[in-house]
């Protein structure tokens, strides 16, 4: 075996890959995954709490035709593996949910994303072809530095170990973009004017628990102006920096990475935030089995929290009380209507 980067760079793998889902598919289906999903929920009772059909299957086999690249005439198929995909299935599963559960939001995320992304990405789901949402997932969005391909004659095998924020969040581009400016007192100063951007909304915990909901805190402190020494070589000044804003304007949900929080840190999750004048509403969160390596992902419909754990043969159940023996790895807040 030979491992190096992924081989699939041709500009139209991803045009094939979304029309040979499309012709395959011929699925006859009256409510979508997300409606049937909602629908379940209404006839669970206590001895069976699960979803009735596998969801987002942890891995995956995709079977791609070589085309103009076979040598005989005869057409040439490869079948590309798919390794350690929990990295993503969490937030693919979270990021349908929200689209299905927020009927502005498809425009919306399709802004950054791309309207055909997105339209081929709530197809796919509604489709169950969840291998295919994958791929699409990797060859739209994700650097081919990001995942890792080994090469076995004529099977291609692509490796998500990692971690689900490289392989998701940061592929998001900039929808939850802030920016925040700052400007430094000492009029000769080298850098005196200075703009900071950031894609991901990166909280840490506070050095001493405050009095009141510290991720509120954490996110407060994200956002709020400051005065600090200014780091530039050979200044004393003091570096003012303003109050941080999103660059687009209220993202659709926002993510919280959660990986720097001890389990005490968070007897508490805020069920709303206040983010820059907005409001956000608690949709769900990612988590992380250090025992197996492994994420997972709750998320609420109807009020109703559901565990989502591509590993397991039943992969989809309702909660009755929050996963044991599991690490937040990620918060997911949605922007609630009566913002005004």
């Amino acid at each position: 075996m030979e491992s190096n980067f992924c081989c699939l760079n041709e500009s139209d793998d991803l045009n094939i890959l979304i029309s040979n889902s499309s012709e395959r598919l011929q699925i006859e289906r009256t409510k979508t995954l997300f409606e049937e999903i909602r629908a379940s929920l209404n006839n669970n009772d206590e001895e069976d709490r699960s979803f009735w059909r596998p969801v987002l299957p942890w891995g995956g086999v995709y079977t791609i035709r070589a085309g103009r690249k076979a040598i005989s005439c005869i057409p040439l198929y490869v079948k590309v593996s798919l390794k350690n995909t929990c990295t993503i299935d969490g937030f693919l599963m979270l990021l349908y949910v929200i689209l299905r559960d927020n009927q502005t939001f498809p425009r919306e995320v399709g802004v950054f994303l791309g309207r055909e992304f997105v339209e081929h990405f709530l197809y796919l789901m509604d489709s169950y072809d969840y291998t295919t949402v994958k791929m699409l997932w990797i060859l739209d969005r994700m650097s081919k530095q990001q995942y890792r391909s080994v090469i076995h004659q004529a099977a291609l095998e692509i490796d998500l170990f990692g971690n689900e924020h490289e392989n998701f969040t940061k592929n998001l581009k900039e929808i939850m973009s802030t920016m925040q400016e700052s400007l430094c007192t000492n009029w000769d100063c080298q850098a005196r004017f200075q703009e900071f951007l950031e894609k991901t909304i990166s909280i840490n915990p506070p050095n001493e628990l405050p009095q009141r909901d510290p991720i509120q805190s954490a996110v407060d402190q994200f956002f709020c102006p400051k005065n600090v020494l200014c780091q530039e070589f050979g200044c004393d000044g003091l570096r003012e920096f303003s109050q941080r804003v999103f660059s687009h304007g209220p993202p659709p949900f926002i993510i919280l990475n959660m990986q720097m929080w001890k389990s005490e840190e968070l007897s508490y999750v805020p069920y709303h935030l206040a983010l820059s004048h907005y409001r956000y509403s608690l949709e769900g969160a990612t988590l992380f089995n250090k025992e197996e390596h492994h994420y997972s992902a709750a998320f609420q419909i109807d009020g109703s929290w559901m565990h989502y754990d591509g590993l397991r043969s039943d992969n989809l159940i309702l909660l009755n009380k929050p996963p044991e023996l599991l690490l937040l790895s990620s918060l997911v807040y949605v922007r609630c209507s009566d913002n005004k």
